[in-house]
Formats: C-alpha cells, structure tokens, sequence
C-alpha cells in the first residue's frame, strides 16, 4: 500500500496538469473508507471544448507517467464529454461543463469530503516524489502557487456568474 503523503502528492501531480491547461472548477473529493468507494480521491475538472479536454488528459497521462505513475483504465478520450483516467488509488474525472452538471458526482457523493488543492498539499512532504529537489522550499513555492491559482478560480467563476 502506498503512504498517504506520496498518494497526496500524486493527486497533487494531476490537479496542477489540470491547472496547467486551464481547466475551470478543480476540485477533489476524500471518499471515505466505508462509504464502498472503490478509490480513495475524484479529482474532477470541466473543459470548454473537447479539444482542451483531451489537453487536459494528455496532460495529467504525461505528468504523472513522468514520475513513474501508469494510467490503468481510461474512457471516453475520443468523444471528449467524460474522460476518466484511473489510477487506482484516485480517478480523474474530466467534463465538458454539460456533462458535469448533468451527471453531478459531487452530489453523488456528497459523503465525500470537499477539498481545495491547496489543502491538499498543506500536509505532505515534497520530497516523497523527487528526492533531488529541495523539499521545503518546493513544498512552499507549490503551496503559494495552488493558493493563488485557487484564488484565481473563484475569481474567474464569480465574474462568470
């Protein structure tokens, strides 16, 4: 089983691939153990259009194959409205914003605790991943940076609101 902290730091791979393509709406859902999930994170975005939903994919499939994590099930990347890439331990669930409001898996599992990415990486350590890089300055440079860019977020939605 892995350790907590490098689990947190992959979801944290996958949220700022999402990020980097400019997805709307991160969010990550903790399932809880004895809810019957069958992972232990949703990482979930939405895309505008189906090309910047595949960007997303391939992104997220590249950022985590570059520190040893493998893809192990993937769906619907061809018609780009729902692209799920498993990882066993955490899915990444990839919407155009009709199909996320439509199948509303925040409601689904509403049990599931709601977290901002910057949360997430409040607690483990940066050096679970790269050993070379020098933990605590990363750690605190990858803090601030998912702070602003969650910040950034909620700006865009409210002025889209």
């Amino acid at each position: 089983m892995k350790r907590k902290n490098d689990l947190q730091l992959q979801v944290w791979e996958a949220i700022r691939a999402c990020q980097d393509k400019l997805a709307d709406d991160v969010t990550v859902l903790e399932l809880e153990k004895g809810s019957g999930a069958f992972t232990d994170y949703f990482v979930m975005c939405s895309g505008t259009n189906p090309r910047q939903i595949q960007a997303i994919a391939d992104t997220v499939d590249e950022r985590l194959e570059a520190i040893g994590l493998r893809v192990t099930h993937s769906e619907g990347y061809k018609q780009a409205e729902w692209v799920l890439l498993d990882y066993v331990d955490f899915v990444v669930h990839i919407f155009s914003e009709k199909a996320r409001q439509f199948y509303d898996l925040e409601r689904l599992w509403k049990s599931a605790k709601r977290l901002e990415p910057a949360e997430l990486m409040a607690k483990p350590r940066r050096s679970a991943i790269s050993k070379s890089t020098t933990a605590k300055s990363t750690t605190a440079k990858t803090a601030s940076a998912a702070k602003t860019a969650s910040a950034t977020l909620k700006k865009t939605r409210k002025r889209k609101a």
